[in-house]
């Protein structure tokens, strides 16, 4: 029996072919990183950002029975009807509200409130703007009341027409201090019922807290 076949050395292996080596071309810095080093190491440059604008929300005409029937009801309180971002919106005075959103519920369907909130700007004289969300099942339809309280005025409760108005605007006189009159159990829901000043007023700083109470309930000096 004959074993494996030895390797022939004689044929020669070809020569591998040399590897040229490009030059490194020295790519210039650029303005940024030229900036950087020049500012020493660690060193940033503060760049000034100024906020955008923000866009306007298209505004149009609400037309239809309800706004029409709102018109000729209450054409003394109402100032505007509109679909603004494509939300139907009724800003009103403040005196009529009440009558405004009892009409929208027993005269249009809307039986269902979604939500009771506000908006402080400080600066305004009348310095909140107070906004009620209604629905229609029937309608599938929301519309928003909207209407400004001064400080230290007092907005209508619609707990009558509403149960559930009753958490929602105290979440608001919590949150903001508006009052509501009427209302059977107005209190703060969220904070602590000694707690001094109103989180969501635009003059309230994020980190701002009470530090009496603080210091008295959780036994620290603070609670950030």
């Amino acid at each position: 029996m004959s074993g494996p076949t030895p390797p022939d050395d004689s044929k020669e292996t070809p020569p591998k072919r040399p590897v040229r080596k490009r030059p490194l071309r020295k790519r210039p810095l650029r303005k940024g990183l030229l900036r950087k080093r020049r500012l020493g190491k660690g060193k940033r440059p503060v760049r000034k950002r100024v906020p955008r604008k923000p866009k306007e929300m298209p505004t149009a005409p609400w037309e239809g029975p309800v706004p029409s029937a709102l018109g000729e009801r209450f054409a003394d309180g109402i100032e505007k009807t509109v679909v603004l971002g494509g939300q139907k919106l009724v800003v009103a005075s403040l005196a009529i509200a009440p009558k405004i959103v009892a009409f929208l519920k027993d005269a249009h369907g809307f039986d269902y409130l979604v939500d009771v909130t506000a908006v402080h700007w400080p600066k305004r004289e009348r310095q909140f703007d107070l906004v009620w969300i209604l629905y229609s099942f029937s309608l599938n339809e929301r519309v928003r009341l909207k209407v400004t309280v001064a400080e230290g005025e007092a907005a209508p409760s619609v707990v009558s027409l509403y149960s559930s108005a009753d958490w929602l605007e105290r979440e608001v006189y919590d949150m903001f201090g508006i009052e509501f009159e009427n209302h059977p159990d107005l209190r703060r829901i969220l904070m602590p019922d000694e707690w001094e000043g109103f989180p969501l007023r635009r003059d309230y700083g994020i980190l701002q807290q009470d530090g009496d109470w603080v210091r008295e309930n959780l036994k620290i000096e603070s609670a950030q």
